[in-house]
């Protein structure tokens, strides 16, 4: 036995009320808390005083990334 309730001028059940109310419960705050995509970058900002001293730390840091991926692979891991 369903209960209707008249709302906006249409009849309701009590069954899509309580769906309805459960899922603005739940749903809405883990809509809210999700979280959005933050693109930060994975090193800090480099603050070099000339284009040259920021290319050779690039470079520098690409070398050192291919030095730890060489190194995993072979197993070769310092500690």
């Amino acid at each position: 036995m369903v209960v209707m309730y008249n709302i906006a001028g249409r009849q309701v059940g009590s069954h899509w009320l309580a769906m309805a109310t459960l899922g603005v419960t739940f749903g809405a705050p883990w809509l809210l808390t999700r979280g959005g995509s933050s693109k930060q970058s994975p090193t800090p900002p480099i603050n070099a005083s000339s284009k040259d001293e920021e290319k050779f730390i690039q470079e520098f840091l690409q070398s050192v990334e291919q030095e730890e991926k060489a190194n995993k692979i072979s197993g070769k891991e310092a500690h």
